[in-house]
C-alpha cells in the first residue's frame, strides 16, 4: 500500500518567522517539499585553505590570514583597499561597494578568511568583493562544499541554507514511485540525491556538479521529466473520455477541392491530411499540432479537414493572431470554398457595427459554414449554431485560456487543429507537447527556389540599395525590415517610420510602403493589399509581416541588425520571399562587432534553410520559454532537466509514462504531488 505524502506546509515550522515565508514566497515556496527541490545555481568549495604562494590565476580559492593594510581610496574611483598576508605572502582585497561595517571588519590586525576569484592586479594577486568571514580560534573549514541558490532581495545564502538544513530534518522524503522504475537507469534514492546536491562530498568533480551531469541530478531531473510527462499524458487520457462529433470522411467536397486547384499535394501533405481526416472520425476531440515549416502548404491540409466538417452539417472557426494574416487566410478559403457554394465570414476587432452584426447573424444561423477571424472569435457575443472543428494558426501566439473560450463555443466540444510555422524540436514535442498529437510536413512543394541568405555588414549599406532598386526595376518586389517602430536612445536601432523617410528620399523612382503594428488594421490592410497587388514596390515594415504574408512576386528581402533577432523569428521573415519561382535573396544586415553568440546565431541561419535544424540551434541558444510563447500559460516550466542534455531521460520516461498510470495510479498522483504545485492539475491546454 502506498504511503500518503507528508507536505508539510513552511507556517507549521515554529523555527520559520513571518519575513523568512513571506520571502521564501517570492520563490515560489511554501512547503518544505518546495525547500527540498530549490537547488543550488553552484556551489564554492569552502573546505580547504589555500595558501598565497599557490594561488592560479582565473581560480577561485579560499585564503586565510591577518589584515596587515586597510584603506579607503578616492582615485581613480572610491574603493576599500585590504591586504592579507598568510606565512606565503601577500593578497589584495578590493571593495568597490561596501559599508562601514565591512571597514570595521577589515581593520588592521583582524584575522579573517576569504574566498574569490583570483585576478592580477597592481601589487600582484588580488580578489575582487571576496566573501569575508572573521576567523577565531576554534573556526573550521566547512566539511561539504557550500551551495549557492537563486535568491530574492532580503534575502541571504546563508538563511536560506539554514532553512533548507531544517527542510532536510522534517521533509518527507520517502520514494514515491516502485524501486524498478530507477533500477536499469542506475540512479540513487531521492533522499540520498538531494542530501548530496544540497551537502556536497569534497571529494566530488566540482565541474561534474556544476554542469548537473553527476548521477544525483540525473535523478531528480528524471524525476521531473517523469513528472510532466505522467501530467501530459492524464490530460491526454482525459481528453480521450470527452465526447466529440464524429465526421465521416468526405465524399464530395474535398475531391472537388483538388480537382480545381493548379498543383497536386506533395506525399507528407497526403500523409498529414489521412492522419487528420481519421482524427475526425473518432468520438473524442482531436488534439492536433500540424507543424510544417514556412511554405510546406499546411493551409490547404486545414481546408481539407474544414471540408470534412462541413460536409457533415458542422461548422468551422479558423482563428489567427493578426488581421493581416487572418484576411490572408479568408481571401484564399474564399478562392477555394465559393466556387463549392460555401458561405464564409469575416470576424475582426475593427470591423464597423453593420458588417459585424451581419456576420455575428450568419454564424449563429449556420449559414456562415466557416468563419475566419482574430481574437474576435472567441467574445461573448459570437455564438455557433454547431462548431465542430476550430483550426488555429500560429498556436503559440494564443494563450490556453484564449484557446479554451473559443473550444468553448461548441457542444459537444469540438475537435482543435493548431498549426505552427515555427518548427518545434523534437525533445520539445516530447515534452510540453506530449498532450497532443503531432504531424508534420517535411516536404515543400515543387518548383520553389531555395533562399539564398547573404550576411552583410551595415557598413555597406549602399550596395545593398542599389541591390534593392535593380530588383525592383526589374519587376520584382522586396521587403526592408526594421526592429523597431520609433526611436530608442537604449538601442538605436533603424526605425521604421525614419526608414520609410529614407528610402522615399532614396529611390524616388519606386513606390514605397510602410506597415507596422501601431497602425489601424484597415491601414495595414490596405498596404498589404496594395503590395500583394504589385502596386507598391518595396515595403518598408517591422516584424508584423513576420507570419503568413503571401508575396509570391517579393523575391528581394533586407532585415535590419538581424543580430538582435531570434533564429526561429529571421527563419519565419526570410520565408516571406522565396514562395514564387524567381531566385530569392535574404541579406541580414547587422551592426560592426559582432559577439561570438549573434556570430554563430547568424551562421546557423546562413548555413541552413531547415527549419528544425535552425529551431533546435534556437532550443540551445534561448532556451524552450521563446519557442513555446504563451501557449504554456501555467504549465510549470523544467527547473532541473535541461532538454538536449537529458534526452536519454526524457525517452525513458516518455516510455515508462502509460505503465505507471495504468498499474501506479496511486503512487503516481503522489509523484506528481511532490513535483507539480498543485497534485499534478495543469491548466487544461
Amino acid at each position: 500500500m502506498a504511503r500518503h505524502l507528508n507536505v508539510t506546509q513552511l507556517s507549521q515550522i515554529k523555527a520559520f518567522s513571518k519575513p523568512l515565508i513571506a520571502n521564501l514566497a517570492k520563490l515560489g515556496i511554501a512547503s518544505c517539499q518546495g525547500l527540498l527541490l530549490h537547488l543550488p545555481l553552484r556551489y564554492i568549495d569552502e573546505t580547504h585553505v589555500t595558501a598565497v604562494r599557490d594561488l592560479h590565476m582565473g581560480e577561485s580559492a579560499q585564503v586565510e590570514g591577518e589584515i596587515v593594510h586597510a584603506e579607503v581610496t578616492y582615485k581613480p574611483r572610491k574603493a576599500l583597499i585590504a591586504r592579507l598576508e598568510d606565512a606565503s605572502g601577500q593578497l589584495t582585497l578590493r571593495f568597490l561597494h561596501f559599508y562601514p561595517s565591512q571597514i570595521n571588519a577589515l581593520k588592521v590586525g583582524a584575522k579573517v578568511r576569504v574566498y574569490g576569484e583570483v585576478r592580477n592586479g597592481f601589487f600582484g594577486y588580488e580578489m575582487v568583493h571576496p566573501t569575508c568571514k572573521a576567523v577565531g580560534e576554534k573556526s573550521e573549514v566547512a566539511e561539504t562544499l557550500t551551495p549557492v541558490y537563486p535568491t530574492v532581495a532580503g534575502l541571504g545564502q546563508a538563511s536560506l541554507r539554514k532553512a533548507i538544513r531544517i527542510a532536510l530534518q522534517q521533509a518527507d522524503m520517502h520514494e514515491t514511485l516502485p524501486a524498478q522504475v530507477y533500477a536499469h537507469l542506475d540512479l540513487p534514492s531521492f533522499k540520498a540525491s538531494l542530501i548530496a546536491l544540497h551537502h556536497p562530498s569534497p571529494d566530488v568533480n566540482l565541474r561534474a556538479l556544476d554542469n548537473k551531469i553527476t548521477v544525483h541530478w540525473r535523478r531528480l531531473a528524471f524525476d521531473e521529466l517523469l513528472a510532466q510527462q505522467l501530467s501530459m499524458r492524464k490530460h491526454y487520457a482525459r481528453r480521450r473520455s470527452v465526447s466529440a462529433p464524429q465526421f465521416k470522411p468526405s465524399k464530395q467536397l474535398v475531391s472537388a477541392l483538388l480537382k480545381s486547384l493548379p498543383f497536386a499535394l506533395t506525399g507528407a501533405q497526403q500523409k498529414v491530411a489521412l492522419e487528420i481526416e481519421r482524427d475526425l472520425t473518432q468520438a473524442h476531440p482531436m488534439q492536433r499540432l500540424l507543424q510544417g515549416d514556412v511554405g510546406s502548404g499546411k493551409t490547404i491540409v486545414a481546408c481539407m479537414a474544414a471540408l470534412q466538417c462541413i460536409e457533415n452539417g458542422w461548422q468551422v472557426a479558423l482563428m489567427a493572431p493578426t488581421e493581416i494574416l487572418a484576411e490572408q487566410h479568408y481571401r484564399k478559403m474564399l478562392s477555394w470554398l465559393m466556387p463549392l457554394n460555401i458561405k464564409i465570414a469575416w470576424l475582426t476587432g475593427s470591423q464597423n457595427k453593420k458588417d459585424r452584426e451581419a456576420a455575428l447573424q450568419s454564424i449563429a444561423s449556420g449559414e456562415a459554414r466557416l468563419v475566419v477571424g482574430t481574437h474576435a472569435l472567441f467574445q461573448e457575443a459570437v455564438r455557433f449554431k454547431n462548431l465542430g472543428l476550430a483550426i488555429i494558426d500560429e498556436q503559440h501566439r494564443f494563450g490556453v485560456h484564449q484557446r479554451l473560450a473559443l473550444r468553448q463555443k461548441g457542444q459537444p466540444e469540438p475537435h482543435q487543429l493548431m498549426m505552427s510555422a515555427t518548427p518545434i524540436p523534437r525533445t520539445l514535442s516530447m515534452s510540453y507537447y506530449a498532450d497532443l498529437d503531432v504531424s508534420v510536413i517535411d516536404e515543400l512543394p515543387p518548383g520553389r527556389s531555395p533562399i539564398v541568405t547573404k550576411i552583410v555588414s551595415d557598413a555597406r549599406r549602399d550596395e545593398i540599395l542599389q541591390r534593392v532598386r535593380e530588383a525592383c526595376l526589374q519587376g520584382n518586389q522586396a521587403y526592408w525590415v526594421c526592429p523597431l517602430i520609433e526611436e530608442s536612445e537604449a538601442l538605436q536601432l533603424a526605425t521604421a517610420n525614419d526608414t520609410y523617410t529614407l528610402m522615399q528620399d532614396e529611390f524616388p523612382e519606386l513606390k514605397v510602403g510602410l506597415v507596422h503594428g501601431r497602425m489601424k488594421p484597415s491601414e495595414k490592410q490596405a498596404v498589404m493589399a496594395e503590395f500583394s497587388a504589385g502596386h507598391l514596390q518595396l515595403l518598408v515594415a517591422t516584424t508584423v509581416i513576420e507570419v503568413g504574408v503571401d508575396v509570391p512576386n517579393a523575391s528581394l528581402m533586407v532585415i535590419e541588425h538581424a543580430e538582435r533577432m531570434g533564429l526561429s523569428q529571421l527563419h519565419q521573415l526570410r520565408g516571406r520571399v522565396g514562395r514564387g519561382s524567381a531566385k530569392s535573396t535574404c541579406i541580414l544586415l547587422y551592426q560592426n562587432k559582432l559577439s561570438d553568440t549573434a556570430r554563430a546565431r547568424l551562421k546557423v541561419i546562413y548555413e541552413s534553410n531547415d527549419g528544425f535544424v535552425i529551431a533546435q540551434a534556437d532550443l540551445q541558444i534561448r532556451g524552450p520559454g521563446e519557442l513555446l510563447g504563451v501557449r504554456q500559460s501555467g504549465v510549470p516550466m523544467l527547473k532541473i532537466a535541461d532538454l538536449e542534455r537529458d534526452v536519454d531521460l526524457l525517452e525513458a520516461a516518455k516510455t515508462m509514462a502509460d505503465a505507471l498510470l495504468k498499474n501506479y495510479p496511486t503512487e503516481v498522483e503522489q509523484h506528481l504531488e511532490r513535483w507539480m504545485s498543485s497534485a499534478g492539475e495543469l491548466v487544461k491546454v
